[in-house]
């Protein structure tokens, strides 16, 4: 961790000691994962507060979006449209004639230089790229070329492993403070949005290859942002003459109650519990900020989180505890108390994030569990017996039409023993089908139970899978049981890997991702040794019991189709 801190502070030398220390704790926890690149390459993740704020790529620290919306000045800015952000998150570089000339001119940067990239009229990253020229190189080119080679992009396969939230509203910076002090407070509000560079842009190539259709939905969006913009300024303007009355400390506390109320009832999930109150303030409550404001705990009479939350706690909407010394983490909160469903969430405000929580959450709750009936193929040493039912060779049924077969076979060649009703004759289709060489001479009759289960076991397995909404799917061979098992790995850790998931319509990546949230340890995929297109999960420690309270009770999976439940650790004793 020491090192880690080292690094992040030789490589990104704007933070402070103050925040590089809350960047890079010493008492949360902070995990480690490594995945590969769509070109094979190996990345090491670096996970705090359920969110990658790290990727390390040939020895080099890259920082996440997550990163940049707490750290938005962490590296130097290039805007671009909000139509361009698709096609970054698609894989495509940034090119110059899609970067907007701001009127205080482009931050001086050179060739390999990191950089964010913003979209027009929100501070925010949405991607981290590299320069692939000076900024005097962008000029003297026309602004033509590539500008920038993007690596990681809000919405891509990094930014899935975190909390998938969206990137908070921050109000651009004034371009121009000279301007400002000299033409005083009254032409503030405009300053941040001047409309005059905006003709001088060339944006005819913004689309990367559909251009018409982008630079048109590019100005229409510049328009409607500058409408908006325009909108929450005189609203804002209104509401501080409104709200004259009451201090400053008075409106940060308001505004923390109501960041507070509207993070719970939209973005917090009974699956989150336990959270880290620090995850909770920054990925949750942040994001509900209004645009325009900013929270900021020692600008209010709380001075601490922990005490807001304390005075929270007293009114009985949540419960904190320490799960590990000095990190507080919320274990329960009351979504039934009457200021959170009294709460309404402020019109107006982008429930993007909200709409996604929602449906994440409603893809957890519609999975059902596949139906599965064991089936039996016609092989062709049975088929003697089943000819005259009507079945060929590889012909599929059900246990109970196997049982009907043989019963109908029995009576209608009156093989049922004269005195006693529970045995049944062996002739010699029987003898041929069903007895073994050895057994031919001595077993001249067999019970109905034994009977049936020696046919069960000379026909050949197959099994049909229903999944909820799907036509049912047959496929030959007994299907094989979800398969958990434990590891050992350097320094004696014990890891636990799942196999089999996706037999059972259950998404591995979904079942990682839940895990690892709710044990707080890192989980990966990895190919499953000697099956092509199949992976499995491997998350570290002992996490059967996790495991079984997730199959068992929450996907209500028959506990037939689990191996290795036993594996559990015993209660009592340290994993």
């Amino acid at each position: 961790r020491r090192k880690l801190r080292s690094d992040v502070a030789a490589a990104f030398p704007n933070l402070s000691a103050e925040q590089l220390a809350e960047f890079i704790p010493n008492k949360e926890e902070l995990n480690v994962i490594k995945i590969y690149s769509h070109k094979g390459e190996a990345l090491t993740v670096y996970m705090n507060h359920r969110n990658p704020i790290l990727f390390e790529v040939e020895k080099a620290l890259y920082p996440t979006v997550y990163t940049l919306w707490v750290y938005p000045d962490l590296l130097p800015a290039f805007s671009t449209w909000p139509p361009v952000l698709q096609k970054l998150a698609g894989g495509a570089d940034l090119m110059l004639p899609g970067v907007v000339v701001p009127s205080s001119g482009f931050p001086q940067v050179e060739q390999g230089t990191l950089c964010a990239v913003t979209l027009v009229g929100n501070r925010a990253p949405v991607a981290v790229a590299v320069a692939t020229m000076s900024t005097a190189e962008m000029v003297a080119a026309g602004m033509k070329g590539k500008g920038f080679a993007v690596l990681h992009t809000y919405l891509d396969h990094l930014w899935e492993y975190g909390d998938k939230s969206c990137p908070p509203t921050l109000a651009p910076l004034a371009p121009d403070p000279a301007a400002k002090e000299g033409t005083g407070e009254e032409q503030e509000p405009g300053s941040s949005c001047s409309p005059d560079p905006v003709p001088h842009v060339d944006i005819r190539d913004l689309s990367l290859q559909e251009q018409d259709s982008c630079v048109e939905l590019g100005k229409e969006e510049l328009h409607e942002n500058r409408a908006a913009e325009a909108a929450e300024n005189a609203s804002t303007e209104d509401q501080q003459e409104a709200g004259d009355s009451r201090t400053p400390q008075e409106q940060m506390d308001a505004l923390f109650n109501q960041c507070f109320f509207h993070a719970l009832k939209c973005k917090v999930k009974k699956s989150d519990l336990p959270l880290l109150t620090s995850t909770f303030l920054r990925s949750h409550m942040f994001s509900c900020c209004p645009a325009g404001q900013q929270l900021d705990i020692k600008k209010s009479s709380y001075k601490k989180f922990s005490k807001f939350l304390q005075c929270m706690q007293n009114q009985k909407i949540l419960q904190v505890k320490e799960l590990s010394k000095g990190v507080e983490s919320i274990v329960e909160v009351d979504w039934k108390h009457p200021d959170i469903r009294a709460f309404a969430v402020p019109e107006g405000f982008s429930s993007a994030s909200a709409a996604q929580d929602s449906k994440s959450e409603d893809r957890e709750q519609v999975y059902h569990a596949p139906e599965i009936i064991p089936l039996y193929g016609v092989s062709t040493k049975m088929i003697p017996l089943f000819q005259e039912s009507g079945h060929r060779k590889g012909s599929v049924l059900s246990s109970s039409e196997v049982r009907n077969v043989i019963i109908n076979y029995v009576k209608t060649n009156e093989l049922v023993h004269e005195t006693n009703k529970n045995f049944v004759k062996v002739n010699a289709i029987l003898c041929d089908c069903l007895l073994d060489k050895s057994e031919q001479d001595e077993i001249s009759h067999l019970k109905w139970d034994d009977l049936l289960s020696r046919c069960l076991e000379r026909l050949q397995p197959f099994h049909q899978v229903t999944f909820f909404g799907q036509d049912p799917v047959v496929r030959k061979g007994n299907i094989e049981p979800i398969d958990i098992t434990l590891a050992q790995r350097s320094s004696n850790k014990k890891v636990t890997i799942i196999k089999n998931l996706e037999l059972y319509g259950l998404d591995p990546q979904c079942v990682a991702n839940i895990l690892q949230q709710r044990v707080q340890a890192s989980a990966t995929l990895t190919p499953v040794p000697g099956a092509k297109d199949r992976v499995q999960v491997q998350i570290q420690g002992n996490q059967i019991h996790h495991l079984a309270k997730m199959l068992l009770e929450e996907y209500q999976l028959p506990r037939k189709y689990i191996q290795g439940l036993e594996k559990a650790p015993k209660l009592g004793r340290k994993k």
